[in-house]
């Protein structure tokens, strides 16, 4: 399989649960600053041209993280990235969609692309201040679902690998994390594969 990521991006969760699955894969570097997800040849396997995409064996290319991480955990079921039942495989969805959904695309998003948001450099600091009360609010809704338990799910799931770039980025901005995200946080750097992850995107562990 080929992983068209970015280092330290919301693809670092997909190349966490690739790393958990011992998969054999091809990093392809996406460098977004310089405009790579708007060339010809990347928009031939996601018309999008946002990361992460994934070419599958067959070829064929699945994007979205949400979707990517499902197809993993189902592809793979030995692994248990999802609870077996019903109920729990839609609290890990919920948590992860809320996640990517919430606080990396309506927070984080105003925090690192604010001039996306408004041509006016005056409205700037107000778009990025309501990107970093999203997140604080998302920061506390997580730190309730992992009240006394280890992982989202109590073991560790795909929504983990989710939670745990949007808490990567908050530490690297050095924002408040709640208690519960904070340790969950040091027990996601404490996993040899994230470890392997980050050194590989060139991050010290």
């Amino acid at each position: 399989m080929k992983l068209y990521m970015t280092p330290g991006s919301c693809s670092t969760g997909i190349h966490i649960l690739l790393e958990e699955l011992d998969l054999p894969f091809e990093a392809y570097l996406v460098d977004l600053l310089a405009g790579d997800q708007n060339r010809p040849d990347y928009l031939a396997l996601n018309p999008k041209g946002t990361i992460p995409t994934l070419v599958r064996d067959d070829g064929s290319a699945l994007t979205e993280f949400q979707a990517i991480a499902w197809w993993l955990a189902r592809t793979y079921p030995q692994a248990k990235l999802l609870p077996d039942d019903a109920d729990g495989e839609a609290r890990v969805l919920e948590a992860m969609a809320y996640a990517v959904g919430t606080i990396h695309m309506q927070g984080f998003t105003r925090i690192f692309t604010t001039d996306q948001y408004t041509p006016n450099e005056a409205e700037r600091e107000a778009v990025k201040q309501r990107g970093l009360d999203i997140v604080a609010k998302g920061y506390g809704i997580l730190d309730g679902l992992l009240r006394g338990q280890e992982y989202v799910a109590g073991r560790f799931s795909i929504a983990d690998a989710a939670l745990f770039y949007v808490e990567f980025w908050g530490d690297k901005l050095k924002l408040e994390l709640p208690d519960n995200c904070r340790a969950h946080y040091q027990r996601m750097l404490a996993r040899p594969a994230v470890q392997r992850v980050l050194r590989e995107e060139g991050y010290r562990v």
